[in-house]
């Protein structure tokens, strides 16, 4: 296989890639899609490595590229928006999960004590 043929298939594959990766954030499988990132960013490095070739006979490969290199950036900008969507998920159920340890932490004190009226500044935690 020559360089030309194998830069056009790994950008075939960048955006096979691309697409799985979009599937996986719409579907909430969060831990495959990291494992997918890996594959991802290695993809691009060899992608780099080896440049589309240029000149007459290397316009039609360009043109590929060029469509699924769109293609790709508009899964990229889905993908982040879903990723943005999720990260506000997280922090939303981290916020929840200090303020449950701040009322455990609170009630937690007076466990085990009777509060009768007029007591309540006698206890000791």
């Amino acid at each position: 296989m020559n360089d030309s043929s194998l830069s056009l298939k790994n950008w075939h594959a960048l955006y096979a890639l691309s697409n799985t990766m979009l599937s996986l954030a719409q579907s909430g499988k969060w831990d495959e899609l990291i494992e997918q990132e890996v594959v991802y960013v290695t993809l691009v490095e060899e992608i780099s490595k080896n440049p589309l070739p240029s000149g007459p006979g290397g316009k039609f490969i360009q043109d590929k590229a060029h469509v699924l290199l769109a293609s790709i950036l508009e899964n990229e900008v889905e993908l982040k928006r879903l990723l943005q969507e999720r990260m506000g998920e997280l922090q939303e159920l981290m916020a929840q999960t200090g303020k449950q340890r701040t009322l455990n932490m609170a009630y937690g004190n007076l466990s085990g004590n009777v509060l009768f009226p007029g007591e309540a500044n006698e206890i000791n935690p």
